[in-house]
C-alpha cells in the first residue's frame, strides 16, 4: 500500500556518504530491478531461504561487522517486503555468496544528486529462485537498521564496516497514542484517495495489525513512496515517539490537500 500525493513540511536530513563512490540510481536501475507493487513471477516456484538458514541472534548495538551493500533509489525499511531480480555479474557473485553464507546484505539508499547514504537496513533473502541464464529473482525482507562506519572494499561489490541503530526509549512520549493517531490520519488519507480516484469510500481495516508502535512507525514511513528522502529521513531517526510526529505532520498535509482537492471535485465536477 503507498500513500499518494504526500507533502511534507520538513526537509530530510539525508547525510551522503562521502567515502563512498558517487552512484547514479538510473545505471542502478538497469542492474536491479525492484517490483514494488506488481510481481509477475509466481513466489511458489522460489525456493525458500530463511528456512535452511535462519538468524536467532540479534546483533547489538555495540556490534560492528561487515556487510555487502546493494546501493538502490528506494529505502527499505524493517519488516517490509522488497523483490529483486538481478543480473549484473558483480552482483551475480554477491548472490552466489550470500546463498552459501549469510543471506544478508544492506541496502542503502543512493540517488544521483545526493549521492549514498550512511544508514541503511538489512535486507535477508527469504526466497530466491536462479534463472537459466543466471539471473536471480529475489523476495527479501527488512530486518535492522544499520550506519556506514567504515568502507572496506568497492570491487567486485562494495562491503562496508557497519554499527547497528535501536530507537532511544522516548521519555514520557505516548507513542501508542501517537501511533493511533497516526493510524487515524492513515485512514482518513486512504478514504479522501479513494473518494478523488472515484473507488468507494469504505473504511480501511485495520492498519496497526496488533503492531508495537516502532514496528508501526517503520509501516507507516515503507508506505511513503515516492517520497524517498522523506522516507531516508525517517529511516534515520532513533527516536520512535519523533518518526510518528514526523509521519502524522506529514499525513495531515496530505489529508489538507486531498480535502482541497476533494472540495474543488465537489464544486467542479468531472463530466
Amino acid at each position: 500500500m503507498a500513500l499518494l500525493q504526500l507533502v511534507s513540511a520538513h526537509k530530510p536530513s539525508l547525510k551522503p556518504n562521502t567515502n563512498l563512490p558517487p552512484l547514479n540510481p538510473s545505471s542502478n536501475s538497469s542492474t536491479l530491478h525492484y517490483h514494488s507493487r506488481r510481481r509477475r513471477r509466481h513466489t511458489s516456484s522460489l525456493r525458500c531461504s530463511a528456512s535452511e538458514k535462519h538468524h536467532t541472534n540479534h546483533p547489538k548495538p555495540d556490534d560492528v561487522v561487515e556487510l555487502p551493500l546493494f546501493p538502490l533509489p528506494l529505502v527499505l525499511f524493517p519488516g517490509a517486503i522488497l523483490p529483486l531480480q538481478i543480473f549484473e555479474f558483480r552482483y551475480r557473485i554477491m548472490m552466489h555468496t550470500l546463498l552459501h553464507t549469510d543471506l544478508r546484505f544492506g541496502v542503502i539508499y543512493s540517488d544521483a544528486t545526493s549521492g549514498a547514504a550512511e544508514v541503511g537496513c538489512v535486507g535477508e533473502i527469504v526466497k530466491h529462485e536462479r534463472l537459466v541464464d543466471d539471473r536471480f529473482f529475489l523476495i527479501c525482507k527488512g530486518q535492522e537498521r544499520f550506519r556506514i562506519t567504515n568502507l572496506v572494499r568497492t570491487k567486485p561489490y562494495l562491503v562496508a564496516e557497519v554499527s547497528w541503530l535501536e530507537d532511544r526509549p522516548s521519555g514520557d512520549e505516548d507513542v501508542e497514542t501517537l501511533a493511533t493517531e497516526v493510524e487515524t490520519n492513515m485512514k482518513d488519507v486512504i478514504r479522501l484517495s479513494n473518494r478523488l480516484n472515484g473507488k468507494p469510500e469504505k473504511e480501511a481495516q485495520d492498519l496497526r495489525r496488533n503492531l508495537f508502535p516502532t514496528p508501526f512507525s517503520f509501516f507507516v514511513g515503507s508506505t511513503f513512496e515516492g517520497a524517498p528522502r522523506e522516507q531516508q529521513a525517517l529511516l534515520e531517526l532513533e527516536d520512535t515517539a519523533a518518526r510518528l510526529k514526523r509521519e502524522k505532520e506529514t499525513l495531515r498535509n496530505t489529508l489538507n490537500y486531498l480535502t482541497a482537492a476533494s472540495a474543488v471535485k465537489d464544486v467542479f465536477p468531472s463530466s
